[in-house]
């Protein structure tokens, strides 16, 4: 019997243009063990209730977008043996970069007839999924300044924020439990990290993995502005680690309290939470296609 595929296309996930999608997927899709179906979602939230309604009746529920596309798509299928395909059509694509899933299109669509699926954690903050990255501080306070402002998604859109918002934003103080154990940092930025990278191969924890039923949970310390392109570098370059400002702890159960409530970020989307966040690791919680390359 063939299975069941459904397509659902973020017409505005990473300002990419998208019109060529439904041309590809008849093209390279191999319509002999594979038939299918394509819905645009229309705003947020609406890709998720697809794929919570259609679920039962699909094989395989297929998310064109980024990670955030990735998040609403896999945070109605999670723990269920609905399997998870990928066409990355985002501006960071982190998750699908760790996977090994091919950045172009064509490519991605011809690795979902090989059906390798591979089940991989993920998170939950405060009871909300995520699946590659969640955070607050700098990255979380960017993410809400691109939800508000009209700038291009991308890395240079990015990066730009970046600069512009650096020199006036100030750390603030966590109280950590991991584990049972207390800790207390002052940082810029608390990454929560199932996979290694934000996006754009820019990797803040290089031994992460997921599959090894951890989170880890990455604090930048505040670092003199001069070092930010060094930092950059490292990330891009796997070596965040190493740095003396960056402290990397893996732990499964993980508590936070920090000085004011703001904003954090779910797989780069932002939302606002209270100064308490509770985030545990759901191992083995999501069945998706990967790339050759994972295994290598």
């Amino acid at each position: 019997m063939k299975r069941k595929a459904l397509f659902i296309i973020n017409p505005v996930s990473g300002g990419k243009q998208k019109d060529d999608v439904p041309g590809f997927i008849r093209k390279y899709l191999d319509h002999s063990i594979l038939e299918y179906e394509t819905v645009y979602s229309t705003g947020v939230k609406h890709a998720r209730d697809v794929a919570r309604e259609m679920a039962p009746v699909f094989d395989m529920i297929v998310a064109v977008g980024g990670d955030g596309t990735i998040n609403e798509v896999a945070s109605a299928i999670a723990g269920t043996d609905t399997i998870l395909g990928v066409i990355p059509y985002g501006s960071g694509n982190g998750l699908s970069r760790f996977l090994g899933v091919p950045m172009n299109a064509s490519a991605a669509i011809k690795l979902l007839n090989t059906g390798k699926a591979l089940r991989i954690d993920a998170g939950k903050m405060n009871g909300k999924w995520f699946f590659n990255m969640a955070g607050m501080g700098f990255d979380a306070h960017i993410s809400h300044v691109f939800a508000k402002g009209s700038e291009k998604r991308g890395f240079m859109s990015y990066l730009k924020s970046s600069l512009t918002e650096i020199a006036k934003y100030k750390a603030q103080t966590y109280l950590i439990n991991i584990d049972g154990v207390q800790y207390q940092r002052e940082a810029f930025m608390l990454s929560l990290a199932n996979s290694s990278q934000y996006g754009n191969n820019a990797h803040i924890s290089p031994t992460a993995s997921v599959q090894d039923g951890l989170l880890d949970v990455c604090i930048i310390k505040p670092f003199p502005l001069y070092r930010f392109p060094e930092m950059g570098i490292r990330m891009f370059t796997k070596t965040a680690d190493s740095s003396s400002y960056v402290e990397i702890i893996k732990g499964k159960h993980i508590q936070i309290t920090r000085t004011q409530p703001g904003p954090i970020h779910l797989d780069g989307e932002p939302r606002e939470a209270d100064i308490d966040l509770t985030i545990d690791v759901m191992p083995a919680a999501l069945n998706i296609i990967v790339g050759e390359s994972y295994y290598k």
